[in-house]
């Protein structure tokens, strides 16, 4: 016999303009505007199935948009759980990036950090696998055998390909993940307790 637990990652909306700050783990809203993304991800989202958020607001806003385009069966009120939030960039919340990167961007453009870095007062990449990896464990013991629907971010997604595929941080922050795209991944477990993971799609836009 054969528990198949399907989760679907969300990366929320774009955010609003913000006057090009660094907002990584912090709060800032998302622009859910483009009313056909929204539709065709009502369309695409599978029915009957759990919904989980980050704690920040943006990922709710974005689901949120998706249950104004006829799909009421996603909760008004969706569960929270902070570890599944952005990467926090620490002291660097709310900087100009030009100020933080005066040539344009860290190298290679992947994130803002390499992956065992920290920004000051904030988090590596590394941490953030850490802290993502025990929630999506606690995930497949709590709803083992359904579609999960989780709203993230795009280091949150990364974390979840990383563990999935067994990737250190570093090699699993080249994979790009754009605002408002699924990342399909399936955990597979057996009666005799073997289990595998297996990836179907990443960065799948929506339409």
């Amino acid at each position: 016999m054969m528990t198949t637990t399907h989760f679907w990652w969300l990366r929320h909306a774009p955010v609003v303009d913000n006057g090009g700050l660094i907002y990584g783990g912090a709060e800032i809203d998302a622009d859910t505007s483009h009313k056909p993304t929204y539709e065709a991800l009502a369309r695409l989202l599978p029915k009957s199935a759990t919904f989980i958020c980050s704690n920040l607001s943006r990922t709710a806003q974005t689901l949120a948009a998706v249950r104004e385009q006829g799909r009421h069966d996603i909760p008004s009120h969706i569960p929270t759980d902070e570890r599944l939030n952005e990467q926090s960039l620490g002291d660097w919340h709310g900087q100009p990036i030009q100020n933080v990167f005066p040539h344009g961007g860290p190298w290679p453009h992947f994130w803002m950090l390499n992956a065992n870095e920290r920004a000051p007062g904030g988090e590596s990449f590394a941490d953030l696998c850490a802290r993502v990896t025990p929630a999506i464990h606690e995930m497949v013991e709590t709803y083992a055998g359904s579609n999960i629907v989780v709203g993230a971010h795009g280091g949150t997604i990364r974390a979840a390909i990383a563990l999935a595929l067994n990737l250190q941080p570093s090699a699993a922050l080249a994979f790009s993940i754009e605002n408002c795209s699924i990342t399909r991944i399936d955990h597979l477990k057996r009666s005799n307790s073997q289990e595998a993971w297996r990836v179907s799609g990443t960065n799948l836009p929506p339409c």
